[in-house]
């Protein structure tokens, strides 16, 4: 366990270590990224949607028997921004790119198409793993920012057709406490959501063995592995973003 745990950590290492350079080589990374935001944008907007109107039912509800509708629009913003939504993203992210990127590199692993290319004298890391990490980084941010604005789009419907607030007045209460730092940390934390969810997926594809059965196993692991790196370290990043705003 000791030794995965070490290739894990120096894999992980290696791929952080590659994404400036492959930065500089746009055409390399930015079908990844489109494919990344594409791939995970229904899932998204899916996401946003329910959550907004969940989160109304739900904080409504919770509120009104002490006269307290008026904050909802607040809380429920801040709720959004500052953890629904980048969570949210991750988790959908995690199961469509975890498995995604895992099943294609051990695809490649299997047919022999990645030691033909070492063989070839390309190095793996900055040639297939750095411009799929960075595609992920550069994806989620912008997938946050949408279902955000999405889920409290959801959130005001719900509120025009069975509330009683108006849009200036559910605009004006929502924008009352966020913060443009907050905001932007709280978007800022996804990129490395990101970077493990695309590391975590290339590794287990990168680890695979087996014939055809070890494809499926390594989409599985590479689910598995995005989603647990995603909620550790969503707990270590709420700390650090408390101590910084404070």
């Amino acid at each position: 366990m000791l030794v995965s745990l070490g290739h894990a950590i120096v894999f992980f290492a290696r791929a952080a270590w590659a994404l400036p350079g492959a930065l500089l080589r746009p055409k390399h990374w930015i079908p990844h990224w489109a494919n990344a935001l594409l791939g995970v944008l229904p899932l998204a907007a899916a996401a946003g949607l329910a959550m907004g109107i969940i989160a109304w039912l739900q904080l409504r509800n919770l509120l009104a028997p002490y006269g307290s509708v008026e904050a909802l629009p607040r809380v429920l913003l801040l709720t959004v921004v500052w953890e629904f939504g980048p969570i949210a993203v991750a988790f959908v992210a995690a199961g469509r790119l975890g498995a995604g990127l895992a099943a294609e590199l051990a695809a490649l692993k299997e047919s022999e198409q990645i030691d033909a290319a070492q063989v070839m004298g390309m190095r793996i890391i900055p040639r297939l793993i750095a411009p799929r990490v960075l595609g992920c980084i550069m994806a989620l941010p912008i997938l946050t920012v949408f279902v955000d604005y999405l889920a409290l789009a959801a959130s005001f419907s719900a509120e025009a057709l069975f509330g009683t607030m108006t849009w200036m007045e559910f605009a004006r209460a929502s924008l009352m406490y966020l913060k443009l730092l907050d905001t932007v940390l709280a978007i800022f934390k996804t990129c490395i959501f990101g970077y493990l969810i695309a590391c975590a997926g290339c590794y287990a594809g990168l680890r695979a063995s087996g014939g055809a059965v070890a494809v499926g196993k390594a989409a599985t692991q590479g689910v598995v592995r995005a989603t647990l790196l995603v909620l550790v370290a969503d707990v270590f990043l709420v700390k650090v973003i408390q101590l910084v705003v404070m």
